[in-house]
């Protein structure tokens, strides 16, 4: 039987159909969630906000005006004055930055743990498993907001000698925070481990003479990523109400420094008489922290083969 011209052109040259790698794919899946597209696009202006809007809103946060104080907003104070009339939207704007970085510093830090952790559990097995799963679980046992406040009352005033009264709490707030919710990613990273490693692909790269390291970093960790990326999302808004319940409760930062939580122990006592003080930076958390649960959620479909 003889082909056709056609038939013999299409048989003869190779399919050129592209295929679809596993970034596009993970953001085609992404990019269906209108929440999570939302919640990407409301935390980048609130980022963008917090680190241009000070350069662009030439207002100091700290000048003390007694003559405006408690001003409702108006178009010289967008979002009103304090009881010390401060303005309040410098002092969001600035607050902003010292609570996204909390979030994100003891997010980056509870994660590198929690990976740790998870790896050499899940890749060692046995005693060393059984031991780091034991540690896991005494650390979940621990009631982690009176711990907080424990370590923060002991150590805040050396923290402050060492580095500086805002610098000093900045990090003993990051260790803390991240130290104490690293325990999830730990058992997130051991399971992807323990499933991992028995996949032929990984058997094949240790017949062939890889060495641990190697099959680890090349050829386990990347397949388990996903999930770390997704607890790393919604740790930052854990660290961020983490941060604001101390700052609410008075033994965070230096009173002095506009955090959003700080901001609302301040307002608390205004709340009929002036709700601008309380509905501003109680909003500002509101939307930072649903914007990256909304990322997150995002984050969990994409990764998920099956949504796909």
């Amino acid at each position: 039987m003889r082909l056709s011209k056609q038939q013999t052109v299409s048989t003869a040259l190779p399919d050129k159909t592209p295929s679809v790698s596993e970034s596009q794919r993970l953001w085609r899946q992404f990019g269906r969630d209108r929440t999570a597209i939302l919640g990407a696009v409301v935390l980048s202006l609130i980022v963008l906000g917090v680190i241009v809007g000070p350069l662009l809103y030439a207002v100091s946060y700290s000048d003390l005006n007694f003559d405006q104080s408690m001003a409702s907003p108006s178009r010289a104070h967008p979002l009103g004055t304090n009881n010390l009339g401060q303005d309040q939207l410098a002092r969001i704007l600035w607050g902003g930055r010292v609570s996204l970085a909390v979030g994100v510093a003891a997010m980056l830090m509870s994660i590198s743990v929690g990976t740790v952790v998870g790896m050499v559990s899940g890749f060692c097995g046995g005693l060393v498993d059984n031991v780091l799963m034991r540690l896991t679980d005494l650390f979940l046992s621990l009631p982690r907001l009176p711990l907080l406040l424990l370590i923060l009352y002991l150590f805040r005033d050396t923290a402050r000698r060492l580095a500086g009264p805002e610098l000093g709490i900045f990090w003993l707030i990051v260790l803390v925070v991240g130290g104490l919710a690293w325990m999830p990613t730990a058992r997130l990273v051991r399971a992807g481990f323990l499933s991992v490693k028995e996949q032929v692909f990984v058997q094949a790269a240790r017949s062939l003479g890889a060495k641990p390291g190697r099959i680890v970093w090349r050829h386990i960790l990347p397949n388990v990523i996903g999930p770390v990326l997704v607890a790393a999302t919604l740790g930052v808004g854990d660290a961020i109400i983490t941060e604001s319940t101390l700052s609410f409760l008075g033994i965070s930062f230096p009173p002095d420094v506009p955090t959003w939580g700080r901001m609302l122990l301040d307002a608390q006592n205004y709340v009929s008489s002036a709700p601008h003080l309380v509905i501003f930076p109680g909003l500002a958390i509101f939307l930072t922290v649903l914007s990256v649960n909304y990322i997150g959620d995002g984050l969990r479909d994409a990764f998920d083969v099956r949504s796909s």
